[in-house]
């Protein structure tokens, strides 16, 4: 998880996830709740992990989460997903989120980093072995 690049997304990667931030994801302060952010976050962190273990995963750690700036609503959001680590059972997937602020004139920043770690599992949801 690297730069805070403002006005540019990732050009050498395709966003797993984008979704827009709508009025009903607010909190009491009229911004986008973190909670909202970090559930968008979780999809698209399992959304990697479940393409890598070929199966079902379930979330077991959010081993770091950075809110670097605020969501507005309207902002469209994209997060990109990448596997960082391939254990036994588990897969360790860093996020970064991008808001694009006004899309005509694509002003666009980094809003959000994270490192989580999903386990495989089978479909008894138990661990199960991760195919290397």
């Amino acid at each position: 998880m690297e730069n805070d690049t403002t006005n540019i997304l990732p050009t050498d990667k395709h966003p797993t996830l984008r979704v827009v931030a709508m009025p009903s994801d607010t909190n009491a302060s009229g911004d986008i709740f973190g909670g909202w952010i970090m559930s968008q976050v979780d999809i698209a962190g399992s959304i990697c992990a479940i393409r890598r273990a070929h199966g079902r995963v379930a979330t077991v750690a959010v081993n770091e989460f950075l809110f670097k700036k605020p969501v507005f609503v309207g902002d469209l959001i994209s997060c990109y997903a990448e596997v960082e680590k391939v254990g036994t059972t588990s897969i360790t997937v860093s996020v970064e989120v991008y808001a694009e602020r006004d899309r005509i004139a694509e002003q666009c920043v980094k809003v959000t980093e994270a490192l989580l770690t999903y386990v495989s599992v089978d479909e008894n949801r138990q661990p199960q072995p991760v195919n290397k």
